[in-house]
């Protein structure tokens, strides 16, 4: 099992090409092409975690195409979601054999500060496409970032060691 995240996706999104710049023609390429990566990597037992903007349109036109459903959590434009906005995913929920266990934030927006990021914990965003630098052990999971794919736990440990944490406030 793999683990990935993803966000912004705008699936349906025709202005989204406009706005961020992406190097589609149509609306309907950039549907494939996003739709035709996510499922070359994600496989059949994986898990996804999608921070939001998943599609412009109604959804349920989309997650078929997909051959692993997303973990969703609520963006700008995901009218359909009731909750959760955020979701943070304790050690005990996270099966990973590469490293420590891990507490991880996920939340659509950038936040300066999230549970437990005084002491190493990490925190994935979307919603900037790519404008907003690191923070501390945070950063931009959306698909403008990695070339319109999702993110491995593995891609995203290997770019977390390349970050510094926050100072720990309390020991001021």
């Amino acid at each position: 099992m793999t683990i990935f995240f993803t966000s912004d996706l705008h699936l349906g999104h025709k202005n989204i090409i406009k706005y961020s710049n992406r190097p589609f023609n149509s609306v309907e390429e950039m549907d494939s092409i996003i739709i035709a990566h996510y499922n070359s990597v994600v496989k059949q037992g994986d898990v996804v975690y999608d921070l939001g903007d998943f599609s412009f349109a109604n959804p349920v036109k989309y997650l078929p195409r997909f051959n692993v459903q997303p973990i969703r959590i609520k963006g700008s434009h995901d009218h359909d979601l009731k909750e959760p906005r955020m979701l943070v995913i304790k050690p005990n929920n996270l099966v990973d054999n590469e490293g420590a266990p891990l507490v991880i934030t996920l939340c659509h927006y950038a936040m300066r500060s999230w549970e437990l990021s005084h002491y190493g914990s990490w925190h994935l965003f979307g919603h900037h496409h790519g404008l907003l630098p690191p923070y501390g052990l945070s950063f931009d999971v959306g698909v403008d970032s990695w070339d319109f794919f999702p993110v491995s736990l593995t891609q995203i440990r290997a770019k977390m060691a390349t970050l510094r944490p926050i100072v720990n406030m309390t020991k001021r």
